[in-house]
């Protein structure tokens, strides 16, 4: 039994983790460096940040980040329990993996499973985290989507080839930030 949980954990997770580098990892990887030129004026600072000076040119990779942050930060006051959900989304995946992995130790060193039940559960655990992220990822891509077409319309960027670079690092970053932290510390 634990021999095919074991098996049926892996898929997913094998899958998530080809698609969080086809889509995220790759695409940093290429276009994340591009410098980028911005109006400053149309480009507002994203939620958070309280420097004083900012600066129109950086990379795509650093644009695309803060694209993304402004785009959490719409998306939590346009649709709240939306961007809740996700949250909750997150912090279970970021807490469930490491637990089970801590229940499996104690069930293994009083001797009620033996080791590879230990690692099928943790498995287990970090695949179900896996699947609800992945699940709960094309709400953020419409979050972005949607700040996306608002800076095209605003015309942030003078060059169409920044802005579009800008649009796919933004994304790119939510799908690296898709698998929970026990995947993402193995998988850089």
């Amino acid at each position: 039994m634990f021999r095919l949980l074991l098996f049926l954990s892996l898929f997913p997770i094998a899958l998530t983790m080809a698609a969080r580098w086809w889509f995220g990892l790759r695409v940093l990887a290429d276009i994340s460096g591009r410098p980028c030129r911005c109006d400053l004026a149309r480009w507002l600072p994203a939620p958070g940040d309280a420097s004083l000076v900012h600066h129109a040119e950086a990379s795509a990779g650093e644009f695309g980040s803060q694209l993304r942050l402004k785009s959490l930060a719409q998306w939590q006051e346009q649709a709240p329990k939306s961007a809740a959900s996700r949250e909750h989304t997150r912090r279970f995946a970021s807490i469930v993996p490491p637990l089970s992995g801590i229940v499996a130790v104690f069930a293994v060193l009083g001797a009620k499973i033996p080791v590879i039940g230990a690692i099928a559960i943790l498995l287990g655990a970090t695949a179900v985290t896996t699947v609800m992220e992945i699940l709960s990822l094309p709400s953020e891509l419409g979050a972005i989507a949607r700040t996306a077409r608002q800076t095209r319309e605003d015309k942030s960027f003078p060059h169409g080839d920044d802005e579009d670079a800008v649009i796919r690092c933004a994304a790119a970053h939510a799908w690296v930030a898709s698998l929970p932290l026990i995947l993402r510390a193995l998988h850089r």
